[in-house]
């Protein structure tokens, strides 16, 4: 049997490769190219003007995504560095490339020749991507918590802005940077709860203690904050400590079921994604419980659109099960009609349903491409495969709060355990956000 000599073989692969790419260029037109592992430049456009490049690193990369072509696949590859794009952030290349206009037209693609170039190129010996970063630990609320804050302050740090706040920012004007929008959500949710001095304040799910601490510094109240996450629980600790708030402000490492207490106002910002819809219940039980009588609630949480069969809205989406699996595991999202019936079934009045999803896509674009510039050092912290697991996770989120794939919803409550005035306050009477 007469083989192929090798360098014959690998050439008319090569040629195969950029038959395939300039078929796909030519169908979608995109306003980028493929750099291949010859160094070799293929445009995906008529004019290409972008400095973005998809550069693929082997043969044996292409053929496995050719032979494998599904996202997880695509995303470890990238992941391992073993598939990169160059010439910018990643949502500048998600602009570049289109994805919307690119899926119409792919039907206009001449499958015949492209199917006969993948077949050569797919020949050859497949390396198909594996991740060490995926979530192997133990399924329990702690496990997740573990895994997805507890992998460095330092790290969150590079992108989160100096107040530390991972929920979504408030924009009074769209050009305020990020710790101008933070230190404004703070202040929203701290006037839509009226608090006041005095006032026995829990902030369930504190994180690293930003929205603790302004409360107690600008609002005088007597705050408590819980987190689940040990490195949270530490930076909260020493942040008390460094402005002078002993005594003022505490905060504790233990679930949210673990609480005790009386408390006039509670905050939950973007915390009950960690408790699971069947949860529900027994989680706003708990905060009714936690709460004097006309107490406000203020719950924060991102959401997902409801669809007309229930059964097919709790089916998890494919984003959504690679984000369970490389970075925020555990986490289930609820639409929003869900999330008041199952308040209001806990016997909380509803006063106000406020959207933030225009904020939320721009916080998100914010940390992303704060994250992108100081991707060296975040390489340093938690390593290079999950450093671009990261960005791919922050780029994706932004997108789907930019197209409303996701949403966000501020929900102010009271409880409301005898007949007569809700005491919920004006703000939420008269709709502001």
């Amino acid at each position: 049997m007469r083989t192929e000599p090798s360098a014959k073989s690998g050439e008319r692969r090569i040629a195969a490769a950029r038959r395939l790419f300039s078929l796909l260029g030519d169908s979608l037109d995109l306003d980028l190219a493929v750099r291949l592992w010859d160094g070799s430049r293929v445009p995906l456009g008529r004019d290409v003007t972008s400095p973005y490049e998809i550069v693929v690193s082997d043969l044996s990369i292409l053929s496995s995504l050719l032979r494998r072509p599904t996202p997880e696949n695509l995303l470890l590859h990238y992941a391992n560095g073993e598939l990169a794009i160059e010439g910018g952030d990643p949502l500048g290349f998600v602009a570049a490339a289109g994805s919307g206009v690119a899926r119409k037209r792919l039907r206009q693609l001449p499958k015949i020749a492209a199917i006969g170039a993948a077949l050569r190129v797919a020949a050859a010996s497949p390396r198909h991507a594996s991740a060490r970063s995926a979530f192997r630990g133990a399924g329990n609320d702690e496990g997740f918590i573990r895994f997805h804050y507890d992998i460095g302050n330092d790290f969150y740090a590079l992108f989160l802005g100096e107040q530390m706040q991972y929920s979504c920012a408030y924009f009074h004007d769209w050009d305020n940077d990020l710790d101008q929008a933070q230190h404004d959500k703070l202040e929203a949710i701290c006037q839509k709860l009226q608090l006041q001095p005095g006032d026995r304040f829990l902030d369930v799910g504190c994180g690293w203690g930003g929205l603790l601490c302004h409360a107690v510094e600008r609002y005088g109240v007597r705050g408590h904050g819980v987190t689940l996450s040990q490195e949270q629980f530490d930076y909260a600790q020493e942040k008390i400590r460094s402005a002078g708030l002993e005594g003022r402000a505490t905060v504790e490492l233990c679930e949210y079921g673990e609480i005790e207490g009386s408390y006039d106002k509670i905050s939950s910002l973007e915390m009950i994604e960690h408790i699971g819809l069947d949860d529900y219940p027994r989680y706003f039980r708990k905060m009714r419980s936690l709460l004097r009588d006309r107490g406000l609630l203020l719950n924060q949480s991102t959401t997902r659109r409801a669809k007309p069969a229930r059964r097919r809205w709790r089916s998890p989406r494919l984003g959504s099960r690679l984000i369970e699996r490389f970075v925020f595991p555990g986490f289930e999202l609820d639409n929003v009609g869900h999330t008041v019936e199952a308040m209001e079934a806990a016997r909380f009045e509803v006063g106000q349903v406020v959207s933030w999803r225009d904020h939320y896509a721009r916080t998100t674009e914010l940390w992303c491409s704060r994250l992108w510039e100081r991707r060296l050092e975040a390489e340093a912290i938690v390593g290079a495969e999950k450093a671009r697991l990261w960005l791919a996770y922050l780029t994706g989120v932004s997108i789907a709060f930019r197209e409303g794939g996701l949403r966000v919803y501020q929900i102010v409550a009271t409880k409301h355990a005898s007949k007569g005035p809700s005491g919920l306050p004006a703000l939420a009477s008269r709709g502001e956000p």
